[in-house]
């Protein structure tokens, strides 16, 4: 029985994926790095420091910074990118969301947020649905980042609830794969090549409707019951 549902939130609630990689590709291009469309790509859904250490490896300079020279570079993309953040409002909440949180608390559906940015209650306090959550995951506390699902793990304790009894929502691959290695309900935003791991897949956050998403999961429980 359906009884919570987990969200990532860059690309997710709202389009502040736009900003990270904007910002990191800032920070590649002042280390001489030369990010491809689809090297940028794949730093969706990934820690901060996961993501510094990829664009380090795609520019052959894995080694050639210390520990602390990466602390700084990391937080210097996080100023720019915090420096966007403050221009988000309400209007910045991605097409069907609005509608989707509604039906879920009418529901009585529990909800948390699983993402690996740190900046999630920032974000969703900009946004003005921070109050719609039960509980967000704090990504410092957790050891390893997506595809690893301690963090749909972790979401999941959280809310109190069993694998079989949530429902998660991603737009990357590494966060559909975290998902699925949590044995959760995953729902795929985006690209169907990019995310068929996933149970459901939209184009958009705006085909997401909670009665056509629930009876999928459904039929999909009782295939595995």
């Amino acid at each position: 029985m359906l009884k919570g549902l987990i969200f990532d939130l860059d690309g997710v609630l709202t389009d502040s994926a736009k900003f990270h990689l904007a910002a990191w590709n800032n920070l590649a291009q002042e280390l001489g790095i030369k990010l491809t469309s689809a090297q940028l790509d794949s730093l969706r859904g990934i820690s901060r420091m996961d993501s510094l250490n990829l664009i380090l490896k795609y520019g052959k300079q894995e080694n050639k910074y210390t520990k602390t020279q990466k602390e700084e570079f990391a937080a210097e993309k996080n100023e720019k990118f915090l420096e966007q953040v403050e221009t988000m409002t309400p209007a910045d909440i991605l097409p069907g969301i609005t509608e989707l949180l509604a039906d879920a608390k009418k529901a009585g559906l529990k909800m948390c947020i699983a993402s690996a940015s740190k900046n999630a209650p920032k974000i969703l306090s900009k946004l003005g649905i921070a109050s719609q959550f039960d509980q967000i995951v704090n990504p410092a506390l957790l050891e390893r980042g997506k595809p690893d699902p301690e963090i749909y793990q972790r979401a999941q304790q959280l809310l109190q609830l069993h694998n079989d009894e949530v429902i998660s929502f991603e737009d990357a691959a590494a966060g559909v794969a975290a998902i699925k290695a949590a044995h959760q309900f995953a729902v795929g935003i985006g690209d169907k090549q990019i995310l068929k791991g996933a149970d459901y897949i939209v184009k958009s956050t705006k085909e997401l409707k909670l009665d056509k998403i629930v009876a999928v999961f459904k039929r999909n429980n009782k295939k595995v019951g």
